[in-house]
């Protein structure tokens, strides 16, 4: 069966803060001056949101711009926030310190973002943009001379080995005169764009963490509408970066997440049962009882900054948003950000487009000098060097961030850079293994139950999407070197090493149907030996509210 096509003049592949953002903003500039251009949406998730995660505290100022009445049209944006708390944890107690500059949160709201993602889907399609849920972008297309031509989604209908099932459908190629790439951080099809255009070569690598978010219901009288609350320190050794964060949203719900950066050096970490240790800490543990655990998720993020953004345009298509990397790490806020970034996109490419006459393999060599004149390029730029201060360790990063922060105000005369995560990690016998408390079921959980409140599914008789580059590598190299460990980082157990009964003959298991999308795997894997690919559309996590 052929493939069908569709031709429009603007692709956009993920429906998240930046997609949805230079697609309305495409739209606007249609509207404002009597030009049509056709803007098409294709998201992987079920719904638009579906696979939204993020704390968040949002910082309205991109909201502002691309719709200045936002509350009129019922954004959920709810919850104002408060009062900001920082505190550095130790086993037994907790310490307030002063809340950075950058974290000060007044005029922010707390919020769902995959429900604002939501809002932001009603407000494209109001405005005429054509939003595919359900359809995950595959497949890159080109032109004959190189350039990007389109992107095509997933087949659907493929059993586990390969065979078209009775319910096999081909994918749809869509044929944008510019498309694009909004898949958030880690994108699977951006990786090939880097890699085809060498676009990585001048930047450096880039960094991530992994977030993990619970959401719960705690009772009235523990709630603080507004209260938000960080912290660094324990469970966290000093060579670990990472800290927690709780938002009292409305309704009293308290969202809690945890996030440690990939470059940790620690096989035997585990970021899931970290948090889970967290959450027992007797000045956080009392918050949660008598509540009721109501979602799960978890995600990767670009930590990187500035010196990791990427080239940003190549012939036929740009990168916004995660894909290339926004996130402002001491804020701890990207959502801005990313929507600044598509509608800095969306207007150079309306001005490329508007005459109808574009070029085959266009780039959009305007968007990134006009990036670089918007807040987000100053912004990132006077926090460079905070993250990668870290990597000496938390007293130190704590003592470089302040210096940098109140006595050069970001202007210091160097730039630190990044090494790549996964070549972080320390040989399993250089290292100690961690002995983690099991879960009692009321205030900490295992990973089964966790997976379940995320709502991920997956069509089981399907390829597995989460590929080896070597079979043979995660037994030889992963295990014996550092004692496999795909089975602690990922956050959801899609990893096992499974034995015979006799415990000879160790093998990796790869328990796909549990995957929740969060791309860990694909950046912290020491050999660079597994690469996520996108299963079926529609499949992965559903959140609610998250």
């Amino acid at each position: 069966m052929e493939r069908e096509s569709m031709e429009c003049d603007v692709v956009i592949v993920g429906a998240g803060p930046a997609g949805l953002s230079a697609a309305i903003r495409l739209k606007q500039l249609c509207a404002e001056t009597g030009t049509d251009l056709s803007v098409v949406v294709l998201e992987k998730g079920s719904e638009v949101g579906a696979h939204i995660l993020s704390g968040a505290v949002i910082e309205p100022r991109a909201l502002d711009e691309l719709i200045p009445d936002w509350k009129d049209k019922g954004a959920p944006l709810n919850t104002p926030a408060k009062d900001d708390t920082f505190l550095f944890l130790t086993k037994g107690g907790s310490y307030k310190l002063p809340t950075p500059p950058q974290m000060n949160n007044h005029g922010n709201y707390i919020v769902s973002l995959g429900n604002l993602c939501r809002w932001l889907g009603e407000q494209a399609e109001a405005l005429g943009v054509e939003i595919f849920p359900g359809f995950a972008a595959a497949e890159i297309l080109h032109h004959e001379d190189g350039s990007v031509k389109g992107v095509a989604t997933g087949d659907m209908g493929v059993g586990r080995n390969g065979e078209h099932t009775a319910n096999y459908t081909p994918g749809m190629e869509l044929h944008a005169k510019l498309t694009l790439f909004g898949e958030g951080c880690r994108g699977s099809l951006a990786k090939q764009l880097f890699d085809r255009f060498g676009l990585r070569e001048d930047c450096d690598p880039q960094t991530y963490a992994l977030g993990i978010k619970e959401l719960w219901e705690i009772q009235p009288e523990k709630h603080h509408d507004g209260k938000i609350v960080h912290s660094i320190g324990w469970p966290l050794s000093q060579d670990t970066y990472g800290g927690s964060f709780l938002y009292h949203l409305e309704g009293n719900q308290v969202a809690v997440g945890f996030v440690i950066g990939l470059d940790y050096p620690n096989p035997h970490l585990s970021p899931f049962d970290e948090f889970q240790r967290f959450k027992q800490h007797p000045d956080i543990r009392p918050i949660f009882e008598g509540g009721r655990r109501i979602s799960y998720g978890a995600r990767a993020l670009n930590e990187g900054g500035i010196q990791s953004i990427p080239e940003l345009t190549f012939p036929g298509g740009a990168m916004i948003g995660c894909s290339a990397g926004f996130l402002n790490v001491p804020k701890i806020k990207g959502t801005h950000n990313a929507m600044k970034s598509g509608m800095t996109a969306a207007e150079a490419a309306f001005d490329a487009l508007k005459t109808g006459d574009a070029p085959q393999g266009l780039n959009l060599v305007d968007y990134p000098k006009r990036l670089k004149k918007t807040w987000i390029w100053e912004e990132l730029h006077k926090v460079r060097n905070i993250r990668p201060a870290f990597r000496a360790g938390m007293w130190a990063g704590l003592a470089y961030s302040a210096i940098d922060t109140y006595l050069f105000k970001g202007k210091a005369p160097w730039t630190l850079h990044h090494h790549p995560d996964h070549e972080a990690l320390k040989p399993a016998s250089h290292t100690i293994p961690i002995d983690y408390p099991k879960p009692d079921g009321v205030i900490s959980f295992d990973k089964p139950s966790s997976v379940f409140l995320s709502n991920t599914n997956h069509e089981e008789n399907q390829p597995v999407h989460l590929t080896l580059r070597d079979g043979s590598v995660p037994v030889s190299y992963n295990l014996s070197v550092y004692d496999a460990p795909e089975q602690r980082y990922c956050p959801v157990g899609v990893y096992e090493i499974v034995r015979d009964d006799d415990g000879d003959n160790p093998r990796l298991q790869i328990n796909a149907q549990n995957c929740v999308h969060c791309k860990t795997c694909d950046i912290k894997d020491p050999g660079q030996n597994i690469n996520w690919i996108v299963p079926e559309g529609g499949g992965g996590p559903n959140y609610p509210n998250m």
